[in-house]
């Protein structure tokens, strides 16, 4: 271990002991944010999955709407979490929230901490976008703002330009709007560590679970650089795990397939908090067989992950992940492709898989990608697949599993 890693870990340790802690309520964990220095909940409230929470209009709130929100906030609380997240692209999510915390709860705004993201945008408008946030959430103030989304070269060049998002949120952050300021990412690796090396940002939102290790890289860069570093959906994009399939709940028992996987991500020290959308008591009670976490994982979770691991040896290519085939948006996306067929193969999760493959769209801004037809076949050098792997036959096989024609 190198001298900074080892006064990093002293700092973290200290930290651990001295630092008084929002919400602390055992059996709860807590970690240092990175860079914002803050201790957050190992566990994240996030905000997209309440009743009716993508019906529009954004500004009109069923009263089950709200009273799902604040059931959920009180759980949240009663559990200590200490962190809520949302985001303005989450239709009434934001609104839930502002009325929830402020008129239902009238919870002390010191009592927690609070994250919402936006959308790319110019200097302008996104001080306009803020300003109304703002007015949603009811609050004076935000404790971590994210870019919300830089998929794309395009977003990235937006944000980052002189006069561009980037600027409008170092403003606001000056002026004690805003606390800390981060991005959200659902694009490619290398766009991810691009974002990350411009050293702009305190924390990152991304992907990292054990169904999808694509980003471990970015994870280390986070790190290294000792930015917060937040999961995004391990339960849902991790593989809709709250509905997993037999053979997954056999292999991870004891634990749930939600509680072994929290434990994997939690298992990096990189990693600090999971964002769950979780609204029913049941949940939360599940959520409270994570803890204890461990870091590395436990023998016995390690004993699990071997099991998970063996499954691979179910079908001779389920370990060819085909990053060399990363194209742009009208291309087949084979990474993805190539992993529901992983997923579908070696762990029975054919439901998950047509979940998500069924979501690709060329012009989709969250899930570029092509269906393959012969055009788009045409576009793949195949020849680039390593030798011995029949990589046309698996993109053919797994469409012909996964699609579903629309009605």
């Amino acid at each position: 271990m190198g001298l900074i890693a080892i006064f990093r870990t002293f700092l973290y340790s200290y930290a651990m002991r001295n630092k008084s802690i929002l919400n602390e309520k055992a059996p709860m964990e807590y970690r240092r944010f990175g860079k914002t220095d803050k201790m957050i909940s190992v566990i994240t409230l996030g905000g997209m999955r309440f009743k009716h929470v993508w019906d529009d209009p954004a500004d009109v709130i069923p009263d089950d709407s709200l009273e799902d929100c604040v059931a959920a906030i009180k759980l949240a609380l009663d559990s200590g979490i200490n962190l809520i997240e949302t985001a303005y692209g989450y239709k009434k999510s934001e609104k839930l929230f502002g009325l929830a915390l402020n008129r239902e709860l009238k919870l002390p705004r010191e009592s927690y901490y609070l994250m919402t993201k936006n959308a790319p945008a110019d200097h302008d408008e996104m001080l306009r976008h803020v300003e109304k946030q703002l007015e949603t959430l009811g609050t004076d103030r935000l404790d971590f703002f994210a870019v919300h989304g830089i998929n794309n070269e395009e977003a990235y060049e937006t944000t980052m330009k002189k006069g561009g998002a980037l600027g409008a949120l170092e403003k606001l952050k000056a002026q004690g709007v805003i606390g800390h300021i981060g991005f959200s990412t659902h694009g490619q690796l290398k766009l991810i560590l691009k974002t990350i090396l411009t050293e702009a940002f305190e924390f990152a939102n991304i992907h990292y679970y054990y169904f999808n290790q694509r980003n471990f890289a970015a994870v280390q860069m986070a790190q290294s650089l000792d930015m917060g570093l937040f999961i995004i959906s391990p339960n849902d994009k991790g593989g809709q795990l709250y509905k997993a399939p037999d053979l997954l709940k056999k292999i991870t028992a004891p634990l749930s397939p939600i509680q072994w996987n929290a434990r994997f991500c939690l298992s990096h020290s990189s990693v600090h908090t999971l964002s769950f959308g979780i609204t029913e008591a049941d949940h939360f009670r599940e959520m409270m067989g994570i803890f204890p976490t461990t870091i590395p994982l436990s023998q016995k979770d390690a004993e699990i992950l071997h099991k998970l691991d063996a499954q691979l040896l179910k079908d001779p290519f389920a370990r060819y992940e085909g990053f060399e085939f990363e194209a742009g948006p009208e291309d087949v996306n084979v990474p993805e492709m190539l992993r529901f067929r992983r997923m579908w193969k070696c762990f029975d999760m054919l439901d998950f898989g047509r979940y998500r493959y069924n979501d690709f769209q060329p012009d989709n801004y969250w899930f570029p990608g092509s269906f393959p037809t012969e055009e788009s076949l045409k576009r793949i050098d195949f020849s680039r697949a390593p030798s011995g792997i029949p990589l046309r036959e698996m993109i053919l096989e797994t469409h012909e599993a996964l699609y579903v024609e629309k009605k």
